[in-house]
């Protein structure tokens, strides 16, 4: 055997002569081919699986997309040696039992995607079937639970296999892009002609040091930013507004709400992103088809979770956000470094479902930070970057092969990836200097009157830079932008499917508007009603119940404490919406923006749900309020003054709910809305007719902005009637028309002005 690179070997392909199949990383001796042989094999793909005449295997797959039914029992007709399906907790793993032959037969265990490797035991002769039931005892520790055959075939049955399901077959190209960001008045390059190409069934990585642009890169590859120079077409079509039904983009940081299940959160996408043809049971269905598909039976009634929130693990959780975006079964997978914070093991999941989901011909590109080996073999093609220019574009296997080809390659065995990285950022450490730069930094360092310095001077980062940059624009980079010129072997129609201009919705507007209204209900409902708002509230009433215990409006000093009492029912319900509605949008930008980006919904239909859901949690804790408050404080006690005070405080609510919701959509930053909301509501206290009755023309205009002004008059009218004169402003009370219709308009005219932000605010991000 020759001592090629372990990064030259191909995976050897497991023949009937029972030869063996390795990983390109290891060196094992070959073995002399036999009829009887029994072969030991491992993989680092979970991918080979022994099927020879006189060699049979145990194998365990992933249960995404590669599920195969047992033969065992109906091939040998006896049903006395029974089958069992293993699940594991970890992966979903699904076991499946083939027939033992006689003499020579070898047991293999081949584990799933997320495991990465397989064994085989050597040397084993089966037992009888009669013994085999007592010996299957032995695989426990590989299994948490046994399930019956008939429920596990049930299962089965019910786990569709979306992602075989027919897609549109997008191949991707770029070339020369390029994009420039101006930072403090100086421009600065971050992308300077990057071209590459991913076709389906492939999976494209990015890979680079932090800072080289990947991200950058992604998002102008999936639509969601505009380069400045070059070309990306999509089936040499360029992007168009119908791409974004076909595509999915899963962003570094997880977007999702903190208190909706798992299940709740697929299902409402599936409500939301799959066509109009579906109807409502089919796309629930299909939510719980990815359930099971992604291996997240176990945890599809748990909340999500947060920082204070305590939800499903971070594989899980990067599960959930894949989910979102192949539930619509798209031709294009973007993904913004899905292992990041993740340990090996789960990472190695995630990377083998989107192998998974390549395989069933679609184009899956994902920007990859530090891959474990394990990781780095998985891709199918690569794009090495480093301050913004491109290193290395071709094949993931012949990577290694052409920095060695350079001059440059690993003096220690080190991880692939880690040696990429090293060169990608000039670090030339346990790594060959090649003859050229070697020499070229000598001459540059050269003092010609010292010819006798034998100073070794070691190539800067820079120098690093220019000469792979160099050498890939001499080698490689003609040949795959000549291929980038050839012709896609796809038809007219398919590319007419591309360039449609035409937004498809997968619901009507009312549709949209029921399914977010019910979302933000269940999302809001544990805020609004946390034990800690509900005492808040409580215990506030109860001490100013106390405080104006049965106050007696007969005499002026008791005509002034209720007045004092209603002013402050007036501020409080007009202080407390404002500043949990500041917190509406801005908290709510993350995830408006991605699901605004697929067209989820129309911004009018989510505005409005998400305004409309609020009110019966915003209305709930003000009954309780005046419920204590009316009655322990003597209030007038009649249905008809009790239902009109709660009518007043409700229009207080509404319209101060509106002011919060304009600020926080103008602003969109919680720091400036909280200041700008504090000088606001302390001016409309001020002015609101208690403190001053007598305001200077030139600023009495302030208090109609006021809806403490116009609540207060109102309370003061429903209590009062006619007013006594001693708590009158300078302008008269009639049968307050004005104040209510003041109040109305307010309700409205906030609300259209936060309407008219958040487009504005969407239109500047587009």
């Amino acid at each position: 055997m020759d001592s090629t690179s372990t990064m030259e070997r191909p995976m050897m392909d497991v023949g009937a002569g029972g030869t063996i199949g390795r990983t390109r990383s290891e060196q094992l001796p070959p073995m002399a081919p036999a009829s009887s042989a029994q072969s030991l094999s491992r993989t680092a793909s979970a991918e080979t699986v022994l099927s020879t005449a006189d060699v049979t295997s145990l194998s365990r797959k992933s249960s995404f997309g590669k599920r195969s039914a047992s033969g065992g029992s109906s091939a040998g007709g006896n049903s006395h040696g029974r089958s069992h399906i293993r699940k594991s907790r970890s992966a979903q793993l699904k076991l499946d039992m083939e027939d033992l032959v006689s003499s020579g037969a070898a047991l293999s265990r081949a584990s799933s995607a997320s495991l990465g490797f397989s064994f085989t035991f050597t040397g084993f002769t089966p037992p009888p079937q009669h013994e085999f039931n007592a010996s299957s005892a032995d695989l426990a520790p590989f299994s948490d639970d046994d399930v019956d055959l008939e429920a596990a075939a049930a299962t089965t049955r019910r786990r569709k296999n979306l992602m075989a399901e027919p897609t549109l077959p997008i191949y991707l190209k770029f070339a020369e892009v390029k994009y420039k960001v101006v930072v403090k008045g100086a421009e600065r390059e971050i992308l300077s002609g990057i071209s590459g190409s991913a076709c389906p069934g492939e999976v494209l990585a990015l890979m680079g040091p932090s800072g080289s642009g990947k991200t950058t890169l992604l998002s102008m590859l999936g639509g969601r930013a505009a380069a400045d120079e070059g070309c990306i077409s999509y089936n040499d079509e360029p992007f168009g507004k119908s791409l974004k039904r076909r595509i999915g983009f899963v962003t570094q940081d997880d977007v999702l709400f903190t208190h909706l299940t798992v299940r709740e959160t697929l299902t409402y996408a599936a409500l939301l992103r799959l066509p109009r043809t579906m109807t409502r049971e089919q796309k629930k269905e299909r939510a719980l088809d990815i359930i099971y598909e992604l291996g997240l039976e176990r945890c599809q009634d748990t909340m999500i979770g947060g920082s204070f929130v305590r939800g499903v693990s971070g594989g899980e959780r990067k599960r959930v956000c894949i989910g979102n975006e192949i539930i619509i079964n798209p031709s294009l997978l973007f993904l913004d470094e899905p292992t990041s914070g993740l340990d090996s093991t789960t990472a190695l999941r995630i990377i083998q479902l989107l192998h998974d989901i390549a395989e069933t011909g679609k184009t899956v590109i994902t920007t990859i930070h530090q891959p474990s080996s394990r990781l780095f073999h998985k891709f199918d093609k690569l794009i090495l970057l480093g301050r913004g220019s491109l290193l290395y574009f071709g094949k993931t296997s012949e990577a290694m092969p052409y920095f060695q080809s350079i001059g440059c390659s690993p003096l220690i065995a080190m991880n692939p990836a880690e040696f990429l990285l090293d060169l990608a950022n000039g670090n030339t450490n346990d790594v060959s200097v090649p003859s050229e730069l070697d020499d070229k930094v000598h001459m540059e360092n050269q003092n010609p009157q010292d010819t006798n310095s034998k100073i070794d001077f070691r190539p800067s980062a820079q120098d690093v830079h220019e000469y792979l940059v160099d050498s890939y624009e001499s080698r490689v980079a003609y040949k795959e932008k000549k291929k980038l010129l050839a012709p896609l072997p796809i038809s007219d129609d398919m590319k007419a499917t591309i360039t449609s201009s035409k937004r498809e919705w997968g619901t009507n507007w009312c549709q949209q508007y029921s399914i977010l209204f019910c979302r933000g209900l269940k999302e809001r409902r544990h805020d609004y009603l946390s034990w800690m708002r509900i005492t808040q509230v409580i215990a506030t009433s109860i001490i100013l119940g106390l405080l104006w215990w049965h106050s007696d409006p007969t005499t002026p000093k008791g005509l002034q404490d209720q007045a004092g009492l209603l002013f402050f029912i007036s501020v409080f319900w007009g202080f407390f919406p404002v500043f949990t509605a500041i917190f509406t949008f801005p908290q709510e930008r993350a995830m408006l923006n991605k699901e605004r980006a697929v067209d989820m919904y129309k911004l009018s239909a989510y505005f409005l749900a998400r305004t409309t859901s609020d009110l019966p949690l915003d209305l709930f804790l003000p009954v309780i309020f005046m419920v204590i408050v009316y009655f322990m404080a003597g209030l007038k006690a009649s249905a008809s003054h009790f239902f009109l005070s709660m009518l007043t405080v409700f229009l207080s609510i509404i319209a101060a709910q509106g002011l919060g919701l304009a600020i926080g959509a103008t602003l969109l930053d919680i720091k400036k809305a909280t200041t700008l909301a504090s000088v606001t509501v302390m001016t409309f206290m001020l002015a609101g007719g208690f403190f001053v009755k007598r305001v200077p023309p030139f600023i009495s205009w302030l208090r109609y902005l006021s809806f403490n002004y116009h609540t207060y008059r109102l309370l003061l009218k429903v209590q009062y009637d006619p007013v006594p004169d001693i708590l009158m402003t300078s302008v008269p009370l009639d049968n307050g028309v004005t104040e209510v219709g003041a109040l109305v308009a307010m309700i409205i005219g906030y609300r259209v002005l936060a309407y008219l932000s958040l487009r504005r605010a969407k239109a500047s991000n587009t």
